[in-house]
């Protein structure tokens, strides 16, 4: 058996035509829609990047223990429990957080793997000669803006920029390995998360993208610019999304080619989505995580059951992408590994959960029945008390500072983590979740989240679904208080 992952940073549902999108070419994602199940009610579990792909590796969520970091030796990693069950694993990437000190082991669970450079401000080239930086707005200054453009000048053309280079490399893996058995290729690349750098072939299917000041790196933060500005950036958005639709085609045509389709199961998925002036913000992170960032875009081809050209509704999330690998291949599942296999739900649709927890450290906790949303806030604007729980003190390109490890506490064992006691590490959440407040959405009559309803019984409904599933993750204490809850449902 064989499988493929082909995974997309910041792949923005709303800009793709299976999901109603009119106005960016998106041809091979709608072939891609004909070829698979196409879900219309994929969330995401943990935020962003990295606890993102912690949860592809151990089916479980990440954001009310820790936030950014590394694999646990504790955790149980999907790609790992393959290899060591006679199944060859490779990653292709250009997503360059794999290869800083907060994701720094995530790559070394596979067999084997292969990386494109280039991306944002990876310190890359080292080139110190001057140069004109073109005038940017919002552009990204300092060292992290400058490193880009020079990663820049040594992509002129698209077959050296990462992207392409991903896609070869999987492509590569493919040709030489088709007639193989037993193995899973997981492509995976940073697009189409800002900088919207995109091939010039892809942009100039938008005019608009190249009116006015240069803006292709949108802030994370409110929105300041003017409508134009922000439709020019929307549009350097779709140019990138146009030349991942591309690539994404690449894929099919080689399943077509080397006849993959018979005996392959084949996963599209990205990490989240992105705000691009929508609710008068940019980004991520900063705000609560709207449908545009938590509601995301899945295709499953499973040759088992053969379904192609439908549309699935049941909800399903990112912890349920490891557990349907492991089921594929006939591989046990983890006692911790708390996502749903989804080769039913493929088949037929079957309910693979009630509810859906999602977030990110230190901000909302939200849950969603895939009809209502509830954004539960801290209960102060002190956003306390909150630890990080881990044996991996990292950020996202450093070890955690010594100011920070003044005050370590060791914690009795978590249910996942094998009897090990773990650090407890006061932590201070950048992100102010508390002046939003708290909120409910009825996404049946308000799909874009525009008016919070008062609802007391629903509420309540959906504070229990958040409270049980926090309980089933073995949620510390101190959570609950935080988000000024009882630990028992109903109560």
């Amino acid at each position: 058996m064989k499988a493929i992952m082909v995974m997309f940073d910041s792949l923005n549902r709303r800009m793709l035509e299976p999901y109603g999108c009119d106005w960016v070419h998106t041809p091979n994602f709608s072939r891609l829609a004909e070829r698979t199940a196409c879900f219309d009610t994929s969330y995401v579990g943990s935020m962003p990047c990295m606890p993102a792909r912690r949860e592809i590796h151990t089916g479980r969520y990440n954001f009310l223990h820790r936030s950014w970091g590394p694999i646990e030796p504790f955790d149980d990693s999907m790609p790992e429990i393959l290899k060591e069950h006679g199944i060859y694993t490779h990653l292709v990437s250009d997503h360059y957080h794999y290869w800083e000190e907060g994701g720094c082991n995530y790559h070394t669970r596979y067999s084997s793997w292969e990386i494109a450079r280039g991306q944002e401000g990876e310190p890359w080239k080292g080139d110190l000669r001057p140069f004109d930086i073109p005038e940017t707005l919002n552009g990204q200054g300092g060292r992290w803006g400058r490193q880009d453009w020079v990663n820049r000048r040594y992509l002129q053309r698209e077959a050296q920029m990462p992207q392409p280079m991903t896609f070869g490399m999987g492509e590569e893996f493919l040709r030489t390995n088709s007639g193989e058995d037993n193995w899973f290729l997981h492509i995976e690349t940073f697009d189409p998360h800002e900088p919207y750098f995109a091939a010039e072939r892809f942009r100039e299917l938008y005019p608009q993208a190249s009116q006015g000041i240069h803006f292709d790196w949108p802030p994370y933060r409110r929105v300041q610019e003017t409508p134009e500005q922000v439709e020019r950036c929307r549009h350097e958005s779709a140019a990138l999304h146009s030349m991942c639709d591309f690539y994404m085609g690449r894929v099919i045509d080689l399943m077509d080619e080397l006849d993959l389709w018979k005996d392959t199961l084949l996963i599209v998925n990205t990490d989240h989505g992105f705000l691009l002036g929508e609710h008068d913000w940019w980004a991520k992170c900063s705000m609560p995580f709207y449908d545009e960032v938590a509601h995301t875009p899945l295709f499953i081809w499973d040759p088992r059951c053969g379904v192609r050209g439908e549309r699935r509704r049941s909800l399903v999330q990112t912890i349920d992408l490891p557990a349907t690998l492991l089921d594929y291949f006939g591989v046990e599942r983890p006692a911790d590994m708390q996502g749903q296999p989804l080769a039913q739900t493929v088949a037929d649709d079957t309910p693979a959960r009630e509810a859906a927890l999602f977030g990110l450290f230190g901000a909302h906790v939200n849950v969603t029945d895939g009809r209502y949303v509830y954004m539960r806030a801290p209960a102060t604007a002190e956003n306390s008390p909150i630890n990080e729980y881990t044996l991996m003190p990292t950020h996202m390109r450093r070890t955690f500072g010594t100011e920070e490890l003044q005050d370590i506490r060791i914690a009795e064992p978590f249910a996942f983590t094998k009897g090990c006691r773990t650090m407890q590490i006061g932590a201070r959440p950048w992100t102010n979740a508390h002046q939003f407040g708290t909120m409910l959405f009825d996404l049946e009559t308000d799909p874009h989240q525009e008016h919070p309803i008062q609802d007391a019984a629903v509420e309540q409904r959906m504070l229990d679904h958040m409270i049980r599933l926090m309980r089933d993750n073995d949620a510390p204490a101190e959570q609950y208080e935080r988000l000024g809850v009882a630990t028992a449902v109903g109560a």
